[in-house]
């Protein structure tokens, strides 16, 4: 297997503890407010003193802890400020979005274009969108010494609506190379790291969704995904080509940790720098957090007839 995959993730993270917005985690019981535009965090048993964090800066807060309070002035800023709050079950586990009901100046006009949108319009969105997804496996398999003709081949052979299931057959070859273990299948409640995978693509749905809504769009209205109980149909169809990323965190973490089978406040903090990480989008590299408002932006002028491209990122 090359050592050189491995050092793409270190590369990816360079962002992490400069990057333009931040990812904050509650995993302690705390009292989150707000003065003066900053957060302000109290510690419940007096340990630690208040710490405040500027508003402006945050993109993402995962709240954890179920003793945690939370103001509804901070609630209503966070918002205002298009901030992805993720709250969290007794199982540690996301299971609720917050995001601002109008993330958009134009909304309800960028909204009637997304609508609006044609049938061949959306197959031949989703065509580049598996494309992409496929484009950026091959990359990451082949990083780590892994033939990946199958994927090339599936990647170029993408047809409008994907009605081959290039997807489908991708995705089996994939999961079965990506990990160093004899037998593993992808799946909700299968077994570790898809504990890893379900976390890091919950964070990543939600940076997703995020910046959707800033775009004016509506996360339920897919492109393909059309199941009539999912909220986040947009959100699900935009991700698809940034899942490979997740998996490289996790990719890195099943071959350097020995336990993984829970998930511990050290593998979320690792996991969490997911929308930090540097990819490359049109030759120009920049957070993930922010590459994603590029390909929402992107999405949009499709809908509107100015673009019929989506962009992006591109794993290689």
């Amino acid at each position: 297997m090359s050592k050189n995959w491995s050092n793409r993730y270190f590369r990816l993270l360079h962002n992490f503890f400069n990057m333009i917005k931040r990812t904050l985690f509650f995993g302690n019981p705390a009292y989150l407010s707000t003065k003066n535009e900053q957060l302000v965090v109290t510690f419940s048993d007096g340990s630690l003193e208040p710490r405040t964090v500027p508003i402006e800066d945050v993109g993402v807060v995962v709240l954890e802890n179920q003793q945690i309070t939370i103001t509804n002035g901070l609630l209503a800023k966070l918002s205002d400020k298009k901030i992805a709050v993720i709250s969290c079950n007794q199982q540690h586990l996301p299971c609720g979005l917050l995001l601002p009901i109008h993330g958009h100046s134009e909304q309800t006009e960028r909204a009637r274009h997304q609508l609006n949108a044609s049938l061949p319009l959306k197959k031949y969105l989703w065509q580049q969108t598996v494309t992409a997804k496929i484009q950026n496996q091959a990359f990451l398999l082949e990083e780590k010494g892994i033939s990946v003709q199958k994927l090339k081949h599936l990647a170029k052979t993408v047809q409008s609506g994907d009605i081959g299931n290039n997807e489908a057959q991708a995705a089996a070859y994939y999961w079965q190379h990506i990990f160093p273990l004899p037998v593993f299948n992808r799946a909700q409640k299968g077994i570790p790291p898809n504990n890893l995978l379900n976390y890091g693509y919950a964070i990543l749905r939600a940076v997703v969704a995020r910046a959707l809504v800033s775009s004016g769009l509506l996360p339920s209205v897919g492109i393909w995904h059309r199941n009539k109980y999912n909220a986040y149909c947009l959100a699900d169809d935009i991700m698809e080509p940034y899942r490979p990323f997740v998996d490289l965190v996790v990719s890195h973490i099943v071959e350097t940790e020995d336990n993984y089978g829970e998930l511990n406040t050290s593998l979320k903090k690792e996991l969490l720098t997911i929308p930090a990480l540097d990819v490359t989008m049109e030759g120009q590299k920049s957070p993930l957090l922010v590459a994603v408002s590029r390909t929402t932006s992107s999405l949009f002028e499709c809908y509107l007839g100015t673009s019929r491209k989506i962009i992006y990122p591109e794993y290689g």
